[in-house]
């Protein structure tokens, strides 16, 4: 569902808006910036946990990594 939503900003920051992103993808544009912005949704981050621990290959590189020791890493 979308929102229709009006926002104040800088006039130069509007003006380089207008030069770099086409007018009908300006709000995906916004969108998309401002969910990198945010922090990620915790039911959304563990469901990616979740679903990453089921991938057979990770247990190899996990495998590859028990043998190093945090403590000679450098500081």
């Amino acid at each position: 569902m979308s929102v229709r939503l009006n926002i104040t900003m800088d006039d130069d920051v509007y003006e380089r808006l207008k030069k770099e992103v086409p007018s009908k993808k300006l709000s995906a544009f916004i969108s998309k910036a401002v969910r990198a912005k945010l922090h990620p949704d915790a039911k959304a981050l563990d469901a990616a946990y979740q679903a990453a621990s089921k991938e057979r290959w990770r247990a190899g590189v996990d495998e590859d990594w028990k043998h190093v020791d945090a403590e000679d890493w450098p500081k």
